[in-house]
């Protein structure tokens, strides 16, 4: 279980011309990435909803401490993706360092991250859309069935881009990003005539008890500690910090597109900092004029969203402009996790814990079946589940890979000291301790539902692990190999 796979065997794998992606992404390219995958639901509603309910003026600090974890966390992704420019991402890392049954835990936890986020990211879309269509939802009713068409024609239109071409999805998404970066910038420019300094005080209003947060929907460090549930104060910051992880959610996909870089080792590590760089200060700008043009008791409710603050001063214009900027913000965020979850499974295939057919790639270089597959899934789960507080899953599923990946990077600093390494993460292990505990601390103000949902989840995962994947590993199938041409020797 615990067989490590050689970063040399990993690369030579993705010489297969049977299984090879094609190689055209720069550090252009990866950055519009990151910023495309990150800036979305989160700029346009989750600030507005936590500011009302949670943290208070205080959400500008609850993005720079999400934004801290991540950052640390980049430092441990740029070492690995520049070190071992394979696609999968922390699954390939793991297999690296921790060995086979870690690689499959950590592949099968970021197979709900993604498949939940293009899900719920999705249905978000389609809510916007339905605002600009001027209909109430896109969603149809028969009786107890719920169907919600945009959500599925979303899907539907990235999983066509992604199987075209993965240079295709990177001018769409290009387009989609500087739609997105004019409509912040007009609401920067328009929000700031509203600013009153006053509305930012306190900015750390006193603590309230919650009328949510008790007994299962309290938080692990909540319910560990016996503070009980409460909102605004430091532990309501804190537990903001954790619900906004939500909006950096998929800059790591920018390190599973590795091995369709040109210069990985340059490019990556450029592509990561510089769309973390980029959507944290838009994070934390937006957050002050958003809690600077309203006071945050006017935007408590779960509707709020940025166009409540313009049109408590009666600009409902900029609402539109919003929901425009949302469509373009939501699109690129669903391409790029789809992008995210096809790479992962495409990672999982080519090593034989996934049906290895799922690993072909057709003319354009793209896994064209596993396209197919992934966006039928989403589409269904899209279409058809109403998720409510399951959009948590994807922020504990994140938050496991990236601790196990900071941990990573001492170990196989100490195991293969050979390896050229075209970023280094500085003052290890320092560095990667501090990425672990940020996210460790992060992961304990979730809910203990959370906790529980994804603890069965990796259960699951665990009984196909060992009734199928151990069995059709590549790498078992090798070793084998090598044994017994080493006993007929002998």
């Amino acid at each position: 279980m615990f067989r490590t796979k050689s970063v040399e065997q990993s690369i030579r794998d993705t010489d297969d011309p049977d299984s090879k992606l094609r190689k055209d992404l720069t550090a252009r390219d990866l950055t519009i990435f990151g910023v495309a995958v990150v800036i979305g639901a989160g700029i346009f509603t989750l600030t507005a909803r936590t500011a009302g309910t949670v943290a208070g003026p205080a959400v500008s600090l609850a993005f720079v401490f999400a934004a801290i974890a991540c950052g640390l966390t980049a430092l441990c992704y740029a070492e690995f993706a520049s070190t071992v420019p394979v696609a999968g991402s922390a699954y390939t890392y793991a297999y690296a360092t921790f060995g086979e049954v870690i690689a499959w835990i950590i592949g099968w936890d970021l197979i709900l991250e993604f498949a939940l986020a293009v899900s719920v990211v999705a249905k978000g879309w389609s809510q916007y859309l339905g605002e600009i269509l001027g209909a109430h939802s896109t969603v149809i009713q028969a009786g107890s069935l719920h169907f919600d068409w945009g959500a599925v024609l979303i899907i539907a239109i990235v999983g066509t881009l992604l199987a075209t071409g993965t240079k295709l999805s990177s001018r769409v998404s290009a387009v989609a990003v500087a739609i997105k970066l004019a409509v912040i910038a007009l609401v920067l420019v328009v929000g700031a005539t509203y600013f009153k300094a006053s509305n930012l005080t306190p900015y750390i209003p006193p603590s309230e008890p919650s009328e949510h947060a008790d007994g299962l929907r309290q938080s692990l460090f909540a319910f560990l500690t016996g503070s009980g549930g409460t909102t605004f104060g430091w532990f309501g910051l804190l537990s903001a910090a954790s619900l906004v992880f939500f909006a950096f959610v998929g800059f790591d996909v920018v390190a599973t597109t590795a091995e369709e870089t040109r210069n990985p080792q340059r490019d990556v590590p450029r592509g990561l900092f510089g769309s973390l760089a980029i959507v944290t200060v838009l994070y934390v700008a937006v957050s002050l004029i958003l809690t600077g043009m309203v006071s945050y008791k006017d935007l408590q409710g779960e509707h709020a969203t940025l166009a409540t603050a313009f049109a408590l001063h009666g600009a409902t214009w900029v609402k539109n402009i919003i929901s425009i900027g949302a469509i373009a913000g939501l699109s690129t965020v669903v391409m790029v996790m789809f992008l995210g979850q096809t790479r992962v499974l495409f990672a999982m295939a080519r090593d034989g814990l996934l049906p290895r057919s799922l690993a072909h790639t057709g003319p354009k270089g793209t896994p064209v079946r596993l396209t197919v597959i992934v966006g039928v899934v989403c589409a269904f789960l899209a279409g058809f589940v109403d998720f409510g507080t399951l959009e948590e899953m994807v922020n504990i599923g994140t938050l496991v890979a990236f601790v196990l990946v900071a941990i990573g990077v001492p170990l196989l600093r100490r195991s293969r000291p050979d390896l050229p390494r075209g970023f280094r993460v500085p003052l290890v292990p320092l560095i990667p301790i501090l990425a672990a505990l940020s996210c460790l601390w992060l992961m304990l103000n979730l809910s203990i539902e959370t906790w529980l949902r994804f603890v069965i989840w990796m259960a699951l995962g665990m009984i196909i692990y060992f009734t199928y994947s151990r069995n059709h590993s590549v790498l078992r199938q090798q070793q084998a190999t090598e044994s017994r041409t080493t006993a007929g020797v002998r």
